[in-house]
């Protein structure tokens, strides 16, 4: 049965809204400097399981030696990808950029033509982003000009250089925390219940475990289900021979990070097909039934056996409702709430489940009066 609306319990919710409210505005005014806290706290969320790989299964005792060992794995298996990478990555960008210049100079003949765009559409492109206006733009005189109004803003360079080196400071400084965060993480996470009095450890320690199995879910769950999308995405779309087909599977997967968003990324996938059939003559639909036909690859990969495999029976938040949590707080706190959009919104659901919903739902109590009727 719901408890009555006592003065004392009156107050202590005041004062508990009144502490909500102070710390939304410390986080508004403070976003600034705590972002690479709250960015750091991330990705050693993130990185806190192959520490305990390190520590637990190989036996590394020391938490320090086996923060070491997986940010160096990490960061051999990171540097390795991108030296594989970055040849067929640079050839992809030179190749597309050339087909792009192609399209835009090519007499406005009908091969030229991308097949579901309408011609009005390409002739303003072929019009206004002609490749001569850069050649004109590139030329000796109007190279010499440019340059020459270029050169009071020698300061902006100057400012730019300095964020540069800002920019750094801060990679840097989340790097830091990054390291802290991780030696001392089992500490923080299985110690913070010592500083809650003990009358409130239960009502906590439930709300925490909820969070504990979003979040899995959700980051890291979700992470993973979303690199293998882009690995997926990527080879598909290589076999296709798309342009920019690793580029664009990589960003699929990303976007797969939100629900629904991939869909988004199909759209200049289509494009790429469109300049592709117009380069080969190949036909743009077998073309598009090939993109079909590795959505659909992707999609069965995905549901039938990446979730069910890494997320398990764990239920999270709705789709919809991940999208509004994060359109919400990225609006009120932008990076910043974003990035604690998800735990606040699971935390506020689990309190409403366990002390709000179920509280309405108990029975009253029976009527245990026993006197005698005369």
């Amino acid at each position: 049965m719901r408890k009555p609306f006592t003065f004392d319990r009156v107050i202590r919710l005041i004062i508990g809204l009144a502490i909500l409210l102070v710390t939304f505005i410390l986080l508004k005014r403070l976003s600034s400097v705590l972002l690479p806290f709250f960015i750091g706290w991330l990705i050693a969320y993130m990185i806190n399981p192959l520490v305990d790989f390190f520590q637990y299964r190989l036996k590394l005792k020391n938490r320090a030696l086996s923060v070491f060992a997986a940010i160096s794995l990490l960061l051999i298996v990171f540097t390795g990808v991108i030296i594989l990478l970055i040849n067929p990555i640079s050839q992809e960008i030179q190749h597309t950029g050339t087909l792009i210049q192609y399209y835009l100079v090519n007499p406005q003949t009908q091969e030229w033509r991308i097949p579901f765009l309408p011609n009005d559409w390409q002739t303003y492109l072929q019009t206004h982003y002609a490749y001569q206006d850069l050649q004109k733009l590139m030329s000796s005189s109007t190279f010499i000009a440019t340059l020459n109004k270029m050169q009071p803003h020698f300061m902006h360079l100057l400012s730019g250089t300095f964020q540069l080196l800002l920019n750094l400071l801060i990679v840097f400084v989340i790097f830091m925390y990054v390291v802290f965060i991780l030696i001392d993480y089992n500490k923080i996470t299985n110690g913070w219940s010592s500083i809650i009095p003990k009358h409130y450890r239960p009502f906590f320690e439930e709300l925490f475990e909820d969070l504990t199995q979003g979040m899995n879910r959700y980051f890291r769950g979700q992470a993973l289900v979303a690199a293998s999308v882009g690995v997926i995405c990527a080879i598909g779309f290589s076999i296709l021979g798309l342009p920019l087909a690793i580029i664009m599977g990589l960003f699929i997967g990303l976007l797969n990070m939100v629900p629904y968003m991939q869909w988004f990324g199909y759209i200049p996938v289509v494009l790429l097909l469109g300049l592709k059939s117009i380069e080969t003559g190949q036909n743009f639909s077998l073309l598009l039934i090939g993109l079909l036909i590795i959505i659909l690859v992707e999609e069965a990969a995905q549901n039938l056996y990446l979730i069910p495999k890494i997320m398990g029976k764990v239920t999270g938040l709705k789709p919809a409702l991940i999208l509004l949590s994060l359109s919400i707080w990225g609006s009120l706190l932008g990076i910043i709430g974003m990035i604690i959009a998800l735990p606040v919104t699971t935390l506020m659901i689990s309190y409403y489940k366990r002390y709000i919903l179920i509280a309405d739902n108990e029975p009253a109590p029976l009527n245990t009066d026993t006197t005698n009727e005369t």
